[in-house]
């Protein structure tokens, strides 16, 4: 600013306090919560167990930000309201979110990953990628409890995920009314927790591909809890012939749709 000033400016004093402005703020942020998300991302092993699924194209002599930082960033991002990829063009100088990645706030060297990195990160993942990533988060689903649980709940649940642009194999859905996506995602109805997600296109499921899912999801649950009750649930549209049959004759498994 053409007239800002480096002096301290000094106010009456509050309540035995002094009250003093200081222009010299250095490195501000207005965002705490990636530190308190690396905090529990510490605790819980997500971004490590989801950067491992993925398998890295890169060549290694060329890399300045491994996929665990990439991870890290851009789930931190989202879950501080970045939603937009290009947010990353400015937060990757943000000290908080340096922080959180474990880098050096004030050190130009240790900025964070821009948005075309991200965009080559998102391009460069395949099919078999996308479905260990899938089954990584089955695996952290299973290891957040300590023993196997007498029962539990698959919530099925589409939601919908709105497009802009020309995005591939986003369709017009009626019920929505917009363009969108739609997702499957597979809760815990007790805890809420959540046991995976699917991305998918706009249009409804049907039901062999419902049953698809179930006839991955269900053995990979039983093979690592043997005696657990399985109780799948959802709404009308699950309940096709092609997805009963996949439950009907497994053991300790029932389904309720309506």
């Amino acid at each position: 600013m053409l007239y800002s000033s480096p002096k301290q400016l000094c106010f009456p004093p509050v309540a035995g306090q002094t009250l003093r402005a200081d222009f010299d703020g250095g490195a501000l942020s207005s965002d705490f919560g990636p530190l308190l998300l690396r905090g529990i991302d510490r605790q819980i092993g997500l971004t490590e167990r989801l950067a491992a699924a993925v398998h890295d194209k890169r060549h290694q002599s060329y890399i300045d930000h491994p996929l665990r930082d990439l991870f890290a960033q851009r789930i931190y991002q989202i879950a501080a309201g970045y939603a937009d990829g290009n947010d990353a063009n400015s937060l990757r100088h943000d000290p908080m979110f340096k922080l959180g990645v474990e880098r050096l706030p004030l050190e130009a060297t240790h900025d964070l990953a821009s948005a075309p990195t991200f965009s080559r990160l998102e391009h460069q993942v395949d099919r078999k990628d996308l479905y260990r990533l899938t089954t990584a988060f089955v695996d952290h689903f299973i290891a957040s409890y300590a023993e196997p649980p007498a029962a539990i709940v698959l919530d099925l649940d589409h939601s919908d995920d709105p497009t802009h642009g020309q995005q591939e194999f986003a369709f017009y859905n009626h019920y929505y009314k917009s363009y969108c996506y739609l997702p499957l995602f597979i809760f815990e109805g007790t805890s809420h927790a959540l046991v995976t997600a699917y991305l998918r296109p706009g249009a409804r499921p049907t039901g062999a591909e419902n049953a698809m899912i179930l006839a991955r999801l269900l053995p990979y649950l039983r093979q690592r809890w043997p005696y657990t009750h399985l109780l799948v649930r959802g709404d009308s549209h699950c309940a096709t012939p092609e997805v009963m049959d996949v439950i009907a004759h497994r053991r300790l498994t029932d389904f309720v749709f309506g």
